[in-house]
């Protein structure tokens, strides 16, 4: 595949340090791919308020990631830039802000997030009516679905279409419900949505079993990780650090180590962009090789780190992926 002028730009130019370190790491994905391997992407971080679905939409589109694990936030957040975008506020000087002018973005309903504040009504409210409905109708049923499954149905049902701001495509959660694919979604509940959900259990309006569970998601995991490791095998994309990308990585430890099924392979590429140092038994800033003592990767896996804000080295790798 012929290369377009940002992947051009970057082949020129980055050839040291964390830029030659960027693009070893995009060639060794674009290979893994090529040679028939399987990648997941970990969102931690405010990816999603960062507008990443524009590079992230496509990559799904182009089967460029078969899995995904992020927080609650970055799973609710693409959604309401989707169908809030124009109510959203940019602070540029958020670094200058006084207590008394945070306090007054709060008391006005924006809820910051360094430099971009959302707005409460446009944004959570918009979303939480559309997705009370369908975590009543599953109730009623005696259904139960993972969050990601519960935002898929309010997106496909196009209840949410009235409300759009942007351009669907440059949403990455309209791409994954349409291609259906596979969401972990790990301490959901401390998201804005999950705070909302219980919410209505305490006061008794839902059930907290309608929605499963963090330990429902990793036996699942499991699960599709049996199916899908053979090959070429699955590869690890990590953006920052967190729950977004300790929980899924550990389903190989905990099948190997824990349920002694010593046929299970490890990751097969692994790359993490995090600008967090190594100190104090940071998980972010664990280099990889640390992640071999916790059966995680192999010896020989391919392994990167680009210490660099995410929001700039993933949509430039998301393009060499892609060709641009």
């Amino acid at each position: 595949m012929s290369k377009g002028p940002v992947s051009q730009f970057i082949e020129h130019h980055y050839r040291h340090f964390n830029a030659a370190a960027l693009i070893d790491a995009a060639k060794a994905y674009e290979a893994h791919m090529n040679a028939g391997g399987k990648m997941m992407i970990t969102l931690a971080g405010a990816m999603s308020t960062a507008e990443l679905g524009i590079s992230l939409a496509e990559m799904i589109r182009q089967d460029k990631v078969q899995i995904i694990s992020c927080t609650g936030a970055n799973l609710e957040e693409d959604v309401m830039n989707l169908v809030a975008h124009s109510h959203y506020k940019r602070v540029p000087n958020y670094r200058d802000l006084t207590p008394k002018e945070e306090w007054d973005l709060l008391e006005n309903h924006y809820n910051r997030v360094t430099d971009t504040c959302i707005p409460e009504e446009e944004a959570f409210r918009r979303l939480q009516q559309h997705l009370y409905r369908q975590w009543k109708e599953a109730e009623a049923k005696g259904a139960r679905y993972f969050p990601h499954e519960f935002l898929y149905k309010t997106v496909l049902s196009g209840d949410l279409e009235q409300y759009y701001e942007i351009d669907p495509k440059n949403s990455w959660i309209v791409a994954a419900a349409q291609k259906n694919i596979p969401i972990v979604v790990p301490g959901w509940e401390d998201s804005t949505t999950g705070n909302i959900f219980a919410s209505y259990v305490i006061k008794g309006e839902l059930k907290a079993n309608t929605v499963k569970s963090g330990i429902e998601y990793m036996t699942w995991l499991a699960d599709w990780y049996r199916n899908n490791s053979g090959g070429k095998g699955v590869g690890f994309f990590q953006i920052a650090g967190g729950i977004a990308g300790d929980f899924p990585i550990c389903v190989v430890p905990m099948m190997y180590q824990d349920l002694e099924w010593h046929d299970v392979p490890f990751w097969s590429y692994f790359c993490q962009i995090s600008d967090s140092t190594t100190s104090y038994g940071s998980y972010s800033g664990a280099v990889p090789n640390e992640k071999i003592t916790w059966g995680k990767l192999d010896i020989d896996t391919p392994k990167f780190i680009v210490e660099s804000d995410a929001t700039i080295v993933a949509p430039l790798m998301f393009a060499w992926i892609l060709g641009w």
